[in-house]
């Protein structure tokens, strides 16, 4: 028998017994199991100290807890298997999770590179387009500065220039008087340049 009227508790290791199994269900059963094996050790150890001394204090004890201290944490025997498969799923989880980062960090420099060539190159037509447009409308004004002063004559130019242009890329060229009524009296250029030496 223990000492049951100095304490007030008739056996008092073993209600600490008890009383510690109480707290650590409590306070066990409010986490995961990845926080009680992995990162909630620290805590679950300081919330069940701070509990257990208020129950040794409240049910007077005689009992000083000083420190609660996890070891040994497995999970029971029949949920062993069924805990390494979610272990070995949360790893594969992580692993996947890593592999799609590396992708990521692959993908997204090199689709951004893309983007910022692709945006220099419409910047760069852009600017062309705009030289282009204000070139031929310097052209045009000083065609038309010349149109002003001789009319007839700049439409002349316009005119043999523009023959200069279309002229090589034609493979058929048939000149007819435009005072003849039929098309028997012809000049075939293409005949006449094939006969020359």
């Amino acid at each position: 028998m223990g000492s049951a009227i100095l304490f007030e508790v008739r056996e008092p290791s073993e209600t600490l017994r008890y009383v510690s199994e109480s707290v650590m269900r409590e306070v066990v059963g409010d986490r995961t199991v990845d926080e009680v094996i992995t990162i909630g050790r620290q805590e679950i150890e300081t919330e069940a100290l701070t509990k257990m001394q208020a129950l040794s204090t409240k049910y007077a004890m005689g009992i000083s807890i000083d420190q609660v201290q996890l070891k040994n944490i497995n999970p029971p025997l029949p949920v062993q298997e069924s805990f390494n498969e979610v272990n070995q799923a949360q790893q594969e989880k992580e692993k996947l999770i890593n592999e799609a980062r590396r992708d990521y960090n692959k993908v997204i420099p090199l689709a951004e590179g893309e983007k910022d060539q692709r945006i220099r190159e419409a910047d760069g037509y852009r600017l062309k387009r705009i030289n282009e447009a204000e070139g031929d409308v310097a052209r045009f004004s000083a065609l038309l500065a010349e149109y002003s002063k001789a009319p007839e004559v700049t439409r002349r130019r316009i005119y043999i220039e523009t023959l200069q242009d279309v002229m090589p890329g034609i493979r058929s060229k048939i000149i007819i008087d435009e005072q003849a009524h039929s098309i028997l009296p012809l000049l075939n250029l293409d005949t006449q340049k094939a006969k020359q030496p």
